[in-house]
C-alpha cells in the first residue's frame, strides 16, 4: 500500500505531516534562551534578551515588563516565553510601540518569489494565550520594498492555535527580496502602539507600508499591569494551509541561533603574548557567524592556564582591535603582567559561562 494510501486509511492528509525544514522561523518553540531565563524592567529600549532570535521592539513608552522563557508550554511543548506587564502606560503617546520581531536573512527567503510572477501565499501559525482577551496583531513585513501585511488575532485564557495566511505579492511593481545576508523579510507581534500607527484602516492585504493602517485595531498590553502573554509554536511557511509545527532537536535549533549569537568560554580561547602586558586572544567561533559579530565582556576575568600557575586579564576592554571574521574572533587583551613568550590555553570556567558574547544579529 501507498504511503498516501496508508494516511488515507489513518483518516491522515499529506498536507499534515511533517516534511523537513518547512519552518522559516528559527527557535519558534522557545526552546533556546542562550542571553538569559528571564529580563525584568525592560520597555526603555529594544533588544534581544531571553529567547534567541526572538527581538523585543520598544519605542516611546512608560511600559515595563518582564521577558522569559518559561515551562509552561500547551501540549507538545516544553517552553514558551512569557510577557508580564509591571508597569501600565495610562497614557499612550502618538508613537509609540511594542512588539516581538523576529527578522529573515534575504537569502534564506528566496523560495517565497515575493513580488514577482509565481509569488507564493506564506502562512503563520503560534499558540498564544494570556491573563484576560485582547486583540493583538500579526504582520509579515516586506524590510527591502517597505511593505506591510497585517492580521488580527485573539487572545484568550486558554491555549489557542492560530493559523493566518499571507497573500501573495504577485508583481507588485516592487523588486524582489535582495538576496543577501541582511533583513528582508519580518514576522512581528505587535501589542501596543499610538495614534501614529492606530488611526488610520487596517488594509486587507499588502501594501505600501502606511503607518496609520498598520495597527488599526488593536488592544494595549500595557493596559493594565495584570496583563501577561504567552507564545510559542511559531511557524511561518509557504503554502495556504498551516501543518504541523516541526520539532527540530535542540542541537539543531542551537547551532542555527549560534548564527547570530554565540558565547565563548575561558576554555575556548587560545592566547599568545603581544607585549608584556597584553595577550592576542583568538578563538574559533561555532558555526560561522552571518556577519562579523560585535564582541562584548561578559565577566571582568579572563583566565587562561600558564605553566605554573593561571593568569587573568581584568581589563574591561580590548586594548587594540585584530582580525575578527564570521569564522574567528580575536583580538588584543590587556591586563596581563610579565607575559613570556608563548602560548596558552584559555582555563576551562564551565559550558555556562560565557566571557564574551559575540552578536551578528540582524
Amino acid at each position: 500500500m501507498s504511503k498516501a494510501a496508508e494516511l488515507a486509511k489513518a483518516g491522515e492528509t499529506l498536507t499534515n505531516q511533517p516534511s523537513g525544514r518547512k519552518n522559516i522561523v528559527t527557535n519558534g518553540a522557545m526552546q533556546v534562551a542562550q542571553r538569559s531565563a528571564s529580563v525584568t524592567g525592560l520597555g526603555a529600549a529594544s533588544g534581544y534578551f531571553t529567547c534567541d532570535r526572538w527581538k523585543l521592539g520598544v519605542s516611546g513608552t512608560a511600559g515595563r515588563l518582564t521577558m522569559a522563557q518559561v515551562a509552561d508550554g500547551p501540549s507538545g511543548f516544553a517552553n514558551c516565553m512569557k510577557l508580564t506587564c509591571t508597569t501600565a502606560d495610562a497614557s499612550i503617546a502618538a508613537g509609540e510601540i511594542l512588539n516581538i520581531v523576529q527578522q529573515f536573512e534575504g537569502q534564506d527567503v528566496q523560495s517565497i518569489g515575493k513580488g514577482e510572477t509565481g509569488a507564493k501565499q506564506v502562512t503563520a501559525s503560534f499558540y498564544v494565550k494570556g491573563n484576560a482577551t485582547a486583540t493583538y496583531l500579526v504582520e509579515l513585513e516586506d524590510i527591502d520594498n517597505s511593505r506591510t501585511n497585517g492580521k488580527l488575532f485573539a487572545v484568550t485564557t486558554d491555549w489557542v492555535r492560530h493559523e493566518i495566511t499571507f497573500e501573495a505579492d504577485v508583481d507588485d511593481g516592487s523588486s524582489p527580496l535582495d538576496d543577501d545576508n541582511a533583513s528582508s523579510l519580518a514576522l512581528t507581534f505587535y501589542l501596543h502602539g499610538g495614534s501614529n500607527f492606530t488611526s488610520g484602516t487596517l488594509a486587507s492585504g499588502w501594501e505600501n507600508s502606511t503607518a496609520a493602517n498598520r495597527l488599526a485595531g488593536i488592544d494595549s498590553f500595557f493596559s493594565s499591569t495584570d496583563r501577561t502573554l504567552f507564545i510559542t509554536g511559531v511557524q511561518l511557511e509557504i503554502g495556504s494551509k498551516a501543518t504541523n509545527f516541526e520539532h527540530r532537536s535542540f542541537g539543531e535549533e542551537l547551532l542555527l541561533c549560534e548564527r547570530y549569537f554565540q558565547g565563548l568560554c575561558n576554555g575556548e580561547l587560545v592566547g599568545s603574548k603581544n607585549t608584556a602586558a597584553r595577550m592576542r586572544i583568538t578563538a574559533k567561533l561555532k558555526p560561522e557567524m552571518r556577519a562579523v559579530p560585535t564582541v562584548t565582556r561578559t565577566s571582568i576575568d579572563v583566565t587562561f592556564q600558564g605553566v605554573a600557575e593561571s593568569i587573568t586579564s581584568t581589563s574591561t576592554s580590548a586594548a587594540q582591535a585584530a582580525a575578527s571574521g564570521t569564522k574567528l574572533m580575536s583580538f588584543d587583551l590587556a591586563g596581563f603582567s610579565s607575559l613570556a613568550a608563548r602560548s596558552f590555553g584559555g582555563a576551562d570556567a564551565g559550558p555556562t559561562t560565557p566571557v564574551f558574547h559575540c552578536d551578528a544579529e540582524l
